[in-house]
């Protein structure tokens, strides 16, 4: 069907003798159209001057025979609040055996059981039009309203129009997932109105097609607020329609998620984001330079085998958890017992990170002691995946301790071994790919996510460039193990060489791991 605006006579003779307006009837080469008079759409059923018919012919119309068809026994009822002058509007009829016609603009019926609540097609139904836009021409007005279902558009046309007020046209898609064919034979149709106002249900379909058309038609696209009501027939059923008015006369431009337009968009974007707040860690030189580990950040700390890596972020957990901020850790390359003994040791200021040490030194009860303050709180929590979890389990793992247990921070590492790969390049891609993930993941969940990074011989991480590059902070460790002295050896030098949150880099600082205790220190 050619929905072209340019077909359209304006301002004709209206058909109809109960009426006899002059100017109010507009009307489309088609075969359609509606007086702005006396509200009645063409063709129907009402009685006609002797003119109308060669002056607005209905040939090649296939709606007017199958109306024609359609009203055989039936009839306009009211029903559902919907006035039999609305169900007259849009011709739908209501039969004694219970069910109800749909017509829609080419003629295919759509037929609803009243009885089982239940719909079917039936004489040709097609889902590429819109219920109603036979009975609306084409820029008949600067605003349209669409509905999901055909009941709906009628409650808001009712809800909406009177005789005394300027044409409502609303119009309702077939189902809650229109056709890519409807789009592509509706367009012209919907691009000849100023503004497009959805009054569609608040969930993920309702969404889908508030998305869909925003994208065809930027700018234009408003959306009824429905608030405690499903949908319009809610509003009209419960005789609110004073509200759905209020809420159709306010409704608010729609922009998808993911784009920022509004002032209110801006507005609460200011008043409702979470400030990324960061912990120190206590670490004096480090946090001159990043103040600390951000929320909302991805934090890598990258250093050669070796190094030592895995304790400084244990010194950081430790600090995590004496500050009483919520974290979750996991260290692949350690037992489930080693990572927890190595926060043990820091409580204990002692080396009590095996077994034996602890039977050595009788430590069992001081052990259980520090477990206990570690974890009294309920602030630490540790998990780990199966060998056959990757990547999207990480991801999940992260949601869920930031939503469901409100951490602050994620720690783990290495973030090499997350992924498996037959080569590097297989493996480049997956990191590249969770690095991103990650990234993203930390700004929109406001989690710290701090991670390890082997390197290369050049000073990379491992595989992945990508890694260091989505990051916000890159923290680089150096240890001279060649050194003279076993201080030197044991002495990492921290240097920021990443730090967007702050823009500070350079030497942030050094740690000294003491052999007896396990445990490092900042050497000032």
């Amino acid at each position: 069907m050619n929905t072209d605006v340019h077909d359209n006579v304006r301002d004709q003779p209206c058909p109809y003798v109960d009426c006899g307006s002059s100017d109010a009837f507009n009307y489309n080469t088609r075969g359609f159209g509606k007086c702005f008079a006396c509200g009645s759409s063409y063709p129907s059923r009402k009685q006609m001057f002797d003119w109308a018919k060669d002056k607005y012919p209905v040939s090649g119309n296939t709606t007017s025979e199958s109306l024609r068809e359609a009203q055989d026994g039936g009839s306009h009822v009211a029903m559902r609040g919907i006035s039999e002058r609305t169900m007259e509007q849009y011709d739908v009829l209501t039969y004694p055996n219970g069910t109800q016609n749909y017509v829609y603009p080419s003629g295919g019926i759509k037929t609803r059981n009243l009885k089982e609540k239940d719909f079917y097609a039936s004489k040709g139904f097609k889902t590429d039009e819109l219920f109603g836009m036979n009975f609306f021409t084409a820029g008949c007005s600067n605003v349209l309203t669409i509905t999901e279902g055909e009941v709906d558009a009628m409650s808001a046309y009712q809800m909406l129009s009177s005789r005394d007020t300027y044409l409502n046209p609303v119009v309702s898609l077939p189902s809650a997932t229109p056709s890519k064919a409807l789009w592509e034979k509706c367009k012209p149709y919907l691009d000849s109105f100023q503004k497009i106002i959805l009054s569609v249900d608040n969930d993920e379909a309702g969404n889908g097609i508030a998305a869909k058309i925003s994208k065809m038609f930027p700018n234009k696209v408003y959306r009824v607020s429905h608030n405690k009501y499903k949908d319009a027939n809610d509003f009209l059923t419960a005789g609110a329609a004073t509200e759905f008015k209020s809420a159709w006369f306010n409704s608010s431009k729609y922009v998808p998620d993911n784009i920022f337009n509004t002032t209110e968009q801006f507005l609460n974007l200011y008043r409702d984001t979470p400030e990324h707040q960061y912990v120190p860690t206590g670490i004096e030189a480090l946090d001159e330079k990043i103040l600390g580990l951000m929320q909302g950040h991805f934090t890598v700390i990258k250093a050669p085998t070796g190094i030592g890596k895995t304790e400084v972020m244990r010194y950081l957990e430790y600090n995590m958890l004496k500050r009483k901020v919520p974290i979750a850790t996991w260290h692949l390359e350690e037992t489930k017992l080693r990572s927890l003994l190595g926060l043990v040791s820091y409580e204990a200021k002692d080396n009590l990170t095996r077994r034996d040490l602890i039977e050595e030194s009788g430590s069992e009860e001081e052990v259980i002691k520090a477990i206990e303050s570690l974890t009294k709180d309920e602030l630490l929590y540790q998990f780990y995946l199966e060998e056959n979890q990757g990547a999207d389990d990480l991801c999940d793992q992260i949601r869920f301790f930031s939503q469901a247990c409100g951490c602050k921070f994620i720690f783990f590492e290495p973030i090499q071994d997350v992924v498996t790969g037959h080569s590097e390049e297989s493996k480049e891609q997956q990191l590249a790919d969770l690095s991103v993930r990650l990234s993203k993941l930390a700004a929109d969940l406001n989690v710290g996510i701090v991670t390890i990074a082997h390197t290369n011989e050049y000073g990379d991480p491992k595989y992945c460039k990508m890694i260091g590059q989505r990051a916000s902070v890159v923290l680089d460790l150096e240890r001279d193990k060649e050194a003279d002295t076993l201080e030197e050896r044991n002495t990492t030098l921290i240097t920021v060489q990443k730090n967007r949150p702050c823009s500070i880099e350079g030497k942030a600082g050094k740690l000294r791991f003491s052999t007896e205790t396990f445990m490092l220190r900042e050497v000032l």
